[in-house]
């Protein structure tokens, strides 16, 4: 069965994929989903809910992680604790625009929502800041997505034609950029963030 089909078939099972890769992940598979809402195989405003939702509810499952179990977890796996060190060093410098825009810092996201729970960040701050977050988040690379999709349909139709094709050369174009993102944070690399002081729980 082709891709085409098995999307055109069983659509709705897909935005429960996208739900569940976000709240575990990132945003491949949020982009790949706006591609083939492109073209025709998916509706957008789902989407948007999938991706928001399951970014918010990963994010603040790791953050009550941080708070409740945030000291046991790092003696336990202490080789976190650089990558927890370093978000921490940021939420220290900077605390709202880093929960606003951590989603889109590669190589620190996977240890922020986890860090803040650590922080003295309070809870009721940190929620709404987070919805708001995956909101902008999801929009961001819902409309990647769906505009890299209609830009190919103009661009190159006879590639769009084949949605196998099409996604494959999204693929590629994809892999490279992150490739490259990769390389170049590398060769910077990276600030060196200063140990942090591990930050009480306001309570709040």
């Amino acid at each position: 069965m082709s891709i085409h089909r098995l999307i055109a078939e069983h659509g709705a099972y897909f935005y429960v994929i996208v739900f569940v890769w976000t709240f575990l992940e990132g945003e491949t598979v949020v982009l790949f989903a706006a591609f083939a809402a492109a073209q025709g195989l998916l509706r957008v405003e789902p989407l948007l809910l999938a991706s928001c939702l399951g970014s918010f509810a990963g994010d603040q499952c790791y953050f009550w992680l941080g708070r409740y179990f945030g000291q046991p977890v790092l003696r336990r796996f202490p080789r976190f604790r650089r990558g927890v060190d370093a978000a921490l060093h940021w939420i220290e410098r900077y605390s709202t625009g880093f929960i606003l825009t951590f989603r889109f810092i590669y190589g620190v996201r996977n240890f922020s929502s986890f860090a803040l729970g650590v922080s003295a960040v309070g809870w009721r701050r940190f929620l709404w800041l987070n919805l708001l977050a995956a909101g902008v988040w999801a929009a961001a690379f819902v409309g990647l997505g769906y505009f890299l999709g209609h830009a190919m349909r103009k661009a190159l139709p006879d590639i769009a034609r084949s949605f196998q094709l099409s996604m494959l050369t999204a693929l590629v174009v994809v892999g490279l950029a992150t490739w490259l993102l990769r390389r170049l944070q590398r060769r910077r690399r990276q600030f060196r963030a200063p140990p942090a002081t591990m930050l009480i729980p306001d309570g709040d």
